[in-house]
């Protein structure tokens, strides 16, 4: 009896002990601690300028008070991050307390210094978090790039070259006489509400391998295709001369505005080998304006597509016009992919201004979208209202009679342009498209080349739209 009580005695002695030591492991903390990630990175950031702020969130899924003795970064001081624990912004927080079954945050921002160089730059460091003689830490991660700053700048005549992006606040300024020309593989970023104003003229000469890209400043994924980032560029009346070739306008409120209805005289753009998209009102948005555009990609406006009002004179061959709703763009629109107009009417006062349209041709070109309608033409008859499609795909219903038929040539309006993936920007014709091999070879020969360098001339016909679609042999 007596080594029975003995026995027992040490057995319940061993479950205690054990009991207690598995308590205090557990009030160490961090076996119990659990963390929403191990790295937080943040995508490419201007240097000197403060990122967005992200956060992390600590857990406690324990029924036990937990309490870490430090949270701190590795780098102290000389870190590119800052921390905020639980609302204490400091380098280091001691004796932070969790609540059973509760969680804080700790918010993240990185800021890193100009370094002078061209490339990208890397910074790292760490949370670190200590309890009980344990650590645990997340990895802190943010790229970096220098910039040239543009803040409310009147740019007299210069070139801007790729060796560092340029980051845009507020405006910059082209004067009349004054000439801005863009390098080759040129990276414009605007802040919001910053923009390009032409007064003067804008030379734009990018290549098909090295486009310039202007877009707003929020690299994070979540902005890529999120339209009014920034204003856009504008080109005044009276601004002439003005050429683009091989630019990429992304995500603005209105991505190019030719002419205005402010001013007298007019504005004169070659536009070519450009994508346009994304945009909260419209693409492209002329007034009283001279534009011969080609091999141009001009996809998925707000309110307009593309606008052709006050008249003007307007040439527009291989190129594409579509509207969609599209993948994270926001786009729910009722107007028509393309509108052409000899007035516009102002709705604050009801005044209407007038045009002489001297002409609108279009050649070999898609009018498509997510609408059964995607072409309006509204026209005052007492002026000037020519206008022509030569070999186009336009999609109309069935309910729309054409009170001019003369003025459309080989129409195509029974069949969809079928893009590839539209919702994801991809508007290359699919294998099935109406578009195949439906162009006039006139148009063809004088830009025998798509907007990625396919020769048109190299099967039975060419294609209608930007892109010429080559099927591989079998």
């Amino acid at each position: 009896m007596k080594g029975f009580l003995k026995v027992s005695v040490v057995i319940l002695m061993v479950l205690l002990f054990g009991r207690c030591q598995k308590e205090g492991e557990g009030d160490s903390g961090l076996k119990r601690l659990s963390i929403s990630t191990d790295t937080l990175t943040f995508d490419t950031i201007f240097t000197s300028i403060s990122s967005i702020t992200k956060s992390v969130r600590i857990y406690n899924t324990s029924s036990n008070l937990l309490s870490i003795s430090s949270i701190r970064l590795a780098g102290g001081e000389t870190s590119n991050f800052r921390i905020n624990v639980n609302g204490e912004a400091s380098n280091e927080v001691s004796n932070v307390e969790i609540l059973p079954h509760d969680s804080i945050f700790i918010f993240v921002e990185a800021n890193l210094a100009r370094n002078g160089g061209q490339k990208v730059m890397l910074a790292e460091d760490s949370i670190l978090f200590r309890s009980g003689g344990l650590e645990q830490k997340i990895k802190l991660l943010a790229y970096g790039q220098d910039f040239k700053m543009v803040k409310s700048e009147e740019i007299r005549t210069t070139t801007w070259t790729r060796e560092k992006p340029y980051l845009v606040y507020d405006y910059a300024y082209v004067d009349s006489c004054q000439t801005l020309t863009i390098e080759p593989g040129t990276l414009i970023y605007f802040h919001k509400n910053a923009g390009l104003i032409i007064k003067g003229t804008l030379i734009i000469k990018g290549t098909q391998t090295d486009p310039v890209l202007m877009r707003g400043d929020r690299l994070e994924s979540g902005f890529a295709n999120l339209p009014d980032q920034w204003n856009g560029v504008t080109l005044l009346s009276g601004s002439h001369d003005n050429f683009i070739d091989y630019a990429i306008i992304r995500n603005a409120n209105i991505g190019l505005q030719v002419g205005n209805i402010e001013k007298s005289g007019y504005a004169s753009l070659i536009l070519s080998n450009t994508r346009i998209e994304n945009m909260s009102w419209s693409g492209l948005w002329a007034m009283k304006s001279k534009i011969l555009a080609y091999n141009c990609l001009i996809v998925n406006g707000g309110y307009y597509n593309t606008a052709l009002l006050l008249g003007g004179d307007y040439q527009f061959y291989h190129s594409t016009f579509a509207n969609y709703n599209g993948e994270g763009n926001n786009i729910y629109r009722l107007n028509p992919t393309l509108t052409i107009s000899n007035y516009l009417v102002n709705t604050s006062n009801g005044t209407k201004y007038t045009g002489d349209l001297t002409q609108a041709t279009f050649g070999n070109c898609i009018v498509g979208g997510s609408n059964s309608t995607e072409l309006n033409l509204s026209l005052d008859r007492s002026r000037k209202s020519n206008y022509f499609f030569d070999r186009c795909l336009v999609q109309l219903s069935d309910t729309v009679k054409l009170t001019e038929p003369d003025r459309f040539i080989h129409l195509i309006r029974n069949a969809l342009p079928r893009f590839i993936n539209p919702s994801k920007g991809n508007f290359e014709l699919d294998s099935l498209s109406g578009a195949k091999d439906q162009g006039s070879n006139v148009y063809a020969k004088t830009y025998p080349l798509d907007l990625k360098g396919v020769d048109r001339n190299a099967d039975a016909a060419p294609d209608l739209g930007a892109f010429e679609r080559v099927e591989k042999k079998k």
